[in-house]
């Protein structure tokens, strides 16, 4: 069977996407991948295919700062920017796909990660008659938003989501507490399966640097992550601070690392090596999203992968899971102190927390999750050989894409690498 993603990300650091496609591949499915602004250098694992749509935006690289009326101007403008970017990747991807079924065959699943590739997914799942399967990264309705409120936007995203959501084959999402919130929210929607943000166990890890030398966050520098709390932190401990990842750049402008190092995005392994080089992991986001209070961060799942304690934030599901595990110490968000004393609480039991964060890894191994994904889609196989036996076959085409606004999702949706 042929599975279609698609993707508004640039594919190379979205660790959910390609663990999912990785785990497909294994189990004999063929996988294609379509994101946006896939890096010219990425190689993507064996048995999977990417292509890529749309370039980086403009800022990235930008040799100034804006000027004030320049900020006041993209914070007005910037959801209707994302908005027309988001309908012209779209309908370049569209036509993508059309290209790429030409060649191989209409796919057999369409799998859309997050709402902005949705629409998309639908009308072409709906011409090949093919099952959809909606990939809920977040809880949607819920996420961060740049520039100016826009709620008659966020309305009209959630009423869509509702509408195309209901008419998926399969919804699956990352975490107990997001879909514990969708099926509270989509009555009418199918079965929703949880598949987290886990790893797989390490065959062969890397040493965890003990006692720690630093902390590290690795995950996008953006606003709305704690930021600002941990700059602020590392004037207040010896213990040196890494900030790690893609950045958005309006707000980069105007942040202050303080002690902080800050450090390009890299490949998983570059992140492995900072995290366990460390010895300590920095898993932090606000408390001022429903999201947030829901979401269990890829960056959690990740350090405990390699046996890498945790300072974290003391909000919702993130919190929960230490708690549950042992695996590090919570601050108060906004507490740069608090977070001093937690990252002084995890040097001087580094061994304890060590120790936990292996167990609570071991715990939360990608195994499950893993054969969660694969059920679901062997019931989809069911299913289409069902309605194909039926006489229901696939088109080589799809009708016009008319992919509705995302409600001012953030600038950049790195959910896999969040």
């Amino acid at each position: 069977m042929r599975v279609l993603m698609l993707v508004w990300t640039g594919v190379a650091t979205d660790t959910r996407v390609l663990r999912e496609a990785g785990a497909l591949v294994a189990a004999g499915y063929e996988v294609h991948i379509i994101g946006r602004a896939v890096p010219d250098d990425f190689h993507p694992p064996p048995g999977i295919t990417v292509d890529s749509v749309g370039a980086a935006p403009r800022g990235e690289g930008r040799t100034r700062p804006l000027s004030k009326p320049e900020r006041m101007a993209r914070w007005l403008l910037l959801p209707n920017h994302i908005d027309r970017r988001l309908r012209r990747w779209s309908a370049q991807a569209r036509e993508q796909a059309q290209r790429w079924a030409h060649r191989h065959g209409p796919a057999d699943v369409v799998h859309a990660h997050d709402f902005t590739t949705l629409e998309l997914a639908h009308e072409l799942a709906s011409a090949w008659h093919c099952p959809l399967v909606y990939d809920s990264h977040e809880y949607w309705r819920g996420r961060p938003t740049e520039g100016r409120p826009a709620p008659v936007r966020a309305r009209r995203a959630a009423r869509r989501e509702d509408v195309v959501g209901g008419a998926a084959t399969a919804v699956i999402t990352v975490g107990e507490e997001i879909a514990t919130a969708l099926r509270r929210d989509h009555p009418n929607w199918p079965t929703i399966h949880v598949v987290r943000n886990s790893f797989p166990s390490r065959t062969d890890p890397l040493p965890v640097v003990s006692p720690p030398a630093a902390a590290v966050y690795a995950g996008r520098l953006a606003r709305d992550r704690e930021l600002e709390t941990i700059a602020a932190a590392s004037e207040l401990t010896d213990l040196p601070i890494t900030l790690m990842g893609p950045g958005d750049e309006s707000y980069l402008e105007h942040f202050d690392p303080r002690r902080c190092a800050l450090v390009p995005s890299g490949s998983i392994a570059d992140v492995d090596a900072a995290l366990t080089a460390a010895g300590i992991a920095l898993v932090t986001h606000s408390d001022a999203w429903e999201n947030h209070r829901l979401a269990l961060p890829n960056k959690l799942f990740h350090a405990l992968s390699l046996g890498v304690p945790v300072v974290a934030t003391d909000v919702g599901a993130l919190a929960a899971t230490v708690r549950a595990h042992d695996c590090g110490v919570l601050y108060a968000p906004g507490d740069a102190a608090g977070l001093a004393a937690a990252l002084d609480q995890v040097r001087a039991a580094h061994a304890h927390y060590q120790a936990q964060a292996v167990r609570a890894g071991a715990a939360t191994d990608w195994s499950r999750d893993r054969d969660v994904l694969l059920g679901v889609y062997a019931g989809l196989s069911l299913r289409q050989r069902g309605q194909r036996s039926h006489g229901a076959g696939p088109t080589d085409s799809a009708g016009p894409v008319d992919a509705a606004p995302a409600g001012s999702p953030t600038d950049e949706s790195e959910s896999g690498s969040d």
